[in-house]
């Protein structure tokens, strides 16, 4: 499965590097073309030494074999992928300027074209722009709208480049990878969950879901089939993905429950309340010049109740923790009987972060630390592992 990704000049484009991975991750074969602007920001060696493979930067190469690398380079792609995309490309792509490698190799492309531009909000809202985005989607490319948010100028708004998942998502969804988890389930818990006092009121915590998300998104880009047992998070589901929808830790531990048999692989990112009210009010609780105390009592712990039956699944469990990480995680590890435990700090501010840095400890007593990576790679390090123990397993079980 051959994608050719094209990168231009714009401080997105170090996410360009992050997209590759991924789209490597779910099966596909990628090659690199760097224009003169995205050089002033990522390095050809950076792409060569991830892909192994060459970066084309110049319409006429020194090297005597390679000859036509703008025709060359897109025989049989099955897609050319821009991330990002900038104005000066779009605008070029639009009316047919084929003044460097990038843009003579697109009108050379047969291929299906994807594009995902990234820019400052006023760009993105010019009416150039906008009738060039309009022009090459009549043209039937495919176009991962921007994002809405703070840009590097600092201004507020749209252009900020689509998340890197969603991007990939879409690229392996036009090319029909089958990833290196295909044929595996994945089962995914992610978010809080909501315990109530009364209508108005409840109990829960500070997850964002985001750590969960990203599991989930990187197994499904993988190729396997995915199942997110989501508490209530402000994020879009996954495309590709079974996502079901909970509040309680009652209703996460009965979804659970129902998935984990024939799992593979199952990751428990969820933040599940560790006590609930013994009982709920049917009406509102109304307030009062007394003290009020709240009787609480113990939830099922999931992860613990999926560890004592556990049989051919590899289970990995999260700990947020305060003090003493390491060693708190890992006894929890062993008390649980996991195979894998990402810990991190949460004293520090992690929740809704879209990186963060983890532990990730193993029953040998290994300690792995991930220094402020994004999810989506923390994600991919974790189902790394994860597909090393189910092979591992499957090679025991084959050996008489």
């Amino acid at each position: 499965m051959k994608v050719v990704l094209g990168v231009t000049g714009c401080i997105a484009a170090y996410k360009a590097i992050e997209v590759m991975r991924g789209l490597q991750k779910g099966g596909a074969s990628v090659r690199v073309i760097l224009t003169r602007s995205a050089q002033k920001f990522v390095a050809p060696l950076t792409f060569e030494a991830l892909s192994g493979e060459n970066v084309l930067t110049d319409m006429f190469p020194s090297r005597p074999d390679v000859d036509f690398p703008h025709i060359r380079i897109v025989q049989n792609a099955q897609l050319l992928a821009v991330v990002p995309a900038t104005a000066n490309i779009l605008g070029k792509f639009a009316h047919g300027i084929a003044d460097d490698l990038l843009s003579t190799a697109y009108l050379s492309c047969a291929a299906p074209v994807l594009l995902a531009p990234a820019m400052n909000v006023e760009m993105w809202n010019n009416q150039a722009v906008r009738e060039n985005v309009e022009i090459l989607r009549r043209r039937g490319h495919h176009i991962v709208e921007p994002e809405a948010g703070t840009l590097a100028c600092g201004m507020e708004g749209e252009g900020r480049l689509a998340d890197v998942g969603a991007i990939v998502s879409r690229i392996l969804e036009l090319v029909k990878c089958d990833g290196e988890l295909a044929g595996l389930r994945v089962l995914v818990t992610a978010g809080p969950t909501v315990e109530d006092i009364d209508p108005v009121r409840f109990l829960s915590n500070r997850s964002s879901g985001k750590m969960g998300y990203a599991v989930a998104t990187a197994a499904r880009l993988r190729g396997a089939a995915v199942v997110l047992v989501s508490g209530p998070t402000a994020l879009p589901a996954p495309p590709g993905i079974e996502v079901v929808r909970v509040q309680s830790a009652s209703e996460m531990k009965e979804a659970v429950l129902r998935f984990y048999p024939s799992a593979d692989i199952v990751v428990k990112a969820a933040a599940v309340s560790d006590y609930r009210p013994v009982s709920s009010a049917a009406r509102k609780m109304k307030r009062g010049p007394e003290n009020l105390t709240l009787d609480l009592t113990p939830n099922d712990d999931i992860l613990a109740l999926l560890g004592s039956r556990k049989s051919s699944q590899v289970l990995i469990g999260f700990a947020a923790e305060t003090g003493d990480i390491v060693d708190n995680a890992r006894e929890k590890l062993i008390r649980k009987k996991l195979d894998l435990i990402v810990a991190n700090d949460v004293s520090k501010r992690v929740f809704g972060e879209d990186s963060a840095t983890v532990h990730i400890i193993s029953p040998s007593g290994e300690d792995e630390i991930l220094r402020e990576q994004s999810k989506l790679a923390i994600a991919n390090r974790i189902l790394d592992i994860a597909q090393g123990l189910v092979a591992a397993r499957g090679s025991a079980r084959a050996t008489p």
